[in-house]
Parts: C-alpha cells; sequence; structure tokens
C-alpha cells in the first residue's frame, strides 16, 4: 500500500501512494453514511510495525456507529509496511463479529495483489459461520498491471453470494460513493420485484441486469451489457469487414446520444499469460474505439482500455465459455 496509486479521480497528493487512497475512501464513506443503527469496526493488515509486528491489527473494536468514533478508527490507520497476510485479517474479523447480531457488511480495501497466501479458506469459514447474515464487499484499489488481484476480490464476493467488487476510481465521485454507500448499507424497505422489472428497456431484467444504464437500441449480452458482436482471428486485432454492420448500429446508437461519454473495454479469456491478454485487450479495444471514433466524430467521448483476463462472463473451461469471454463492451460512463 505504500506504492504509489496511479488511478484517476482522486486530488490528494501529486503523487498518492495506495494506503492515503485507502484512508480517504474510508473518509469518504464517513462522510456519505447516514446515522445508522450500525456496530462498525476497522481492521488492518500488513507485517510490521504498523500493526505491532503482528500480520493483523484491530484498529477500531466493534462500537456503535457514529461519525467521530469512524474516524478515530481511520486515524489510527497510521502507516502500511511488510506484506499483505489478508487471510489473518479476514480469520480476527471472524471472532470481532462474534458478538454481533443482524445483517454484516464485510468491507476489504485491497489491490487484491501478491498476496500471502489465499484468503479463501478464510472467507469460506466466514461465511460458514454467518450463513446468509454475511455479504462481502471489496474496492480495487490497484494500478494496471496488478489487475489480476480483481478476480480474487470477485471471488470473495462470490464465496459470501452476496456483494460485490468496486474500483476506487468509480466511487471516487459523490454520486459514484453515493452510490455505493446505498447499495451496501441502505435497502429500501417494499422493493418491487426486480424480476418483473427491465429499467434501461434492453431485455434483461433489473435482477441480472449487470449494466443498468445501457443506451435504448443497444445489442446487450445476457447480462445486459452493451457488446459488438465482434469475432477476432487468433492473437489479431484488426476488424474484418463482415462485423463492420454489427460497428454501424453501435454508431447509430452513438448518435441518437449526443454527448454521451462511453469506455471501450477490451477482454480476453485466459489461453495466455495475463500479461499478454492485457496487451491482446488494448489493442482490440482501440481498434473498436477508432471506428467509431471515426464514424460519429464530436458526438460523443469515446476512451479504451484493456481488461485481459480480468472480468470473464463465462467459463474458461470450454471453447464456447472462452469465445464468451473474447468480447468488446461499451460502458455508459456518463
Amino acid at each position: 500500500m505504500s506504492e504509489e496509486y496511479e488511478g484517476g479521480g482522486f486530488n490528494l497528493d501529486q503523487e498518492p501512494d495506495k494506503f492515503s487512497i485507502e484512508k480517504e475512501i474510508l473518509n469518504r464513506i464517513n462522510q456519505t453514511i447516514p446515522n445508522l443503527n450500525l456496530t462498525t469496526s476497522i481492521r488492518s493488515f500488513g507485517f510490521g510495525p504498523c500493526t505491532s509486528w503482528g500480520d493483523t491489527q484491530l484498529n477500531l473494536p466493534p462500537t456503535a456507529y457514529s461519525k467521530p468514533a469512524f474516524n478515530s478508527g481511520i486515524d489510527a490507520l497510521a502507516c502500511s509496511s511488510g506484506g499483505s497476510p489478508m487471510a489473518s485479517a479476514i480469520e480476527g474479523t471472524t471472532m470481532d463479529l462474534s458478538a454481533t447480531s443482524g445483517q454484516i457488511a464485510v468491507l476489504i480495501l485491497s489491490d487484491g495483489h501478491d498476496l500471502d497466501g489465499s484468503p479463501v479458506p478464510a472467507v469460506q469459514a466466514l461465511k460458514q459461520q454467518y450463513g446468509d447474515r454475511l455479504c462481502v464487499y471489496s474496492v480495487w484499489v490497484g494500478n494496471k498491471e496488478e489487475e489480476g488481484g480483481k478476480l480474487l476480490l470477485n471471488q470473495l464476493s462470490d464465496i459470501a453470494r452476496c456483494g460485490f467488487r468496486a474500483q476506487a476510481e468509480d466511487i471516487a465521485s459523490s454520486g459514484g460513493m453515493a452510490k455505493f454507500v446505498q447499495s451496501v448499507f441502505l435497502k429500501p424497505a417494499a422493493a418491487p420485484d426486480c424480476k418483473s422489472m427491465d429499467t434501461d428497456a434492453d431485455g434483461v431484467n433489473d435482477c441480472d441486469d449487470r449494466c443498468p444504464d445501457t443506451l435504448k437500441g443497444a445489442h446487450v449480452n445476457q447480462f445486459g451489457c452493451w457488446i459488438v458482436d465482434i469475432k477476432f482471428d487468433n492473437d489479431k486485432s484488426n476488424i474484418k469487414p463482415e462485423y463492420y454492420s454489427e460497428l454501424d448500429s453501435a454508431v447509430q446508437v452513438i448518435m441518437n446520444n449526443p454527448g454521451v461519454h462511453i469506455e471501450v473495454q477490451g477482454h480476453t479469456s485466459n489461453t495466455a499469460s495475463a500479461e499478454y491478454n492485457l496487451a491482446l485487450s488494448d489493442r482490440r479495444a482501440r481498434a473498436v474505439a477508432n471506428y467509431l471514433r471515426d464514424k460519429v466524430g464530436a458526438n460523443a467521448t469515446l476512451t479504451e482500455r484493456g481488461y485481459g483476463l480480468t472480468q470473464p462472463i463465462d467459463t474458461n473451461e470450454t471453447e464456447e465459455g472462452r469465445a464468451n469471454n473474447r468480447r468488446v463492451e461499451l460502458k455508459v460512463l456518463r
């Protein structure tokens, strides 16, 4: 956590470290969360003087939530040092929660990279003890070369069968943080059945829709995410002419929404190394973005980003699943 954070969204030091970003996220959570009847706790992990030469340290014991109390726990996070024994912190959290009742939200801030052992068994034990009371959320505070850590953080929420992973830059804005806090801490008392709702009218019900803000007319996959259904040849990033009509359909959707800001995302299967797939996904995202940019001109802002093998939507154990993972998605940023 002492390494420089290279992501966007936080106007702190010119070159803030990841530790400073994590503390800032906790501060913004504390500023955003309403005064609820909660019990809160903060536990850190590492090794060295920051954790009193242990693997984990309880910086704020379980206590009734108040903004000053939670702020004191944040202030107790004085430094970062040593490795990343996340498993030890989760084991400690299992004990911290033993006297609690009601629903549990465990929030993990980490880059998920180069950990001292897998935290998966510890989360499995946590789930076994607390069952349906438990949800696991995470905020990925990492850099591009550490994107493999997202896979691990996703896996932790999957074990709990409740929760999700966010990225630091996605919750840096006040709106992003408000949505995050609402999703974690607040639950509508009488929400309509999401199975019967399709807010963005893309044909995927709100329960299953992972991309709830899709533009009208966009071609979506089974998860409601806007895709351009292009198949690239092995180790290639050039767009074959038979896919021009698919891209032209995306152009029409963009032209119907002038001023939109879209991130063109490249994704791959896992048939090569993470580093290789990241570079390949960058090239494919760039090829699609350039095609769209030539057509839409100044009517939209397009940025491109490769995610490599970090965000599969299907199994990588079959050819069909790998083909589904080799995709380009269009994400509406604003």
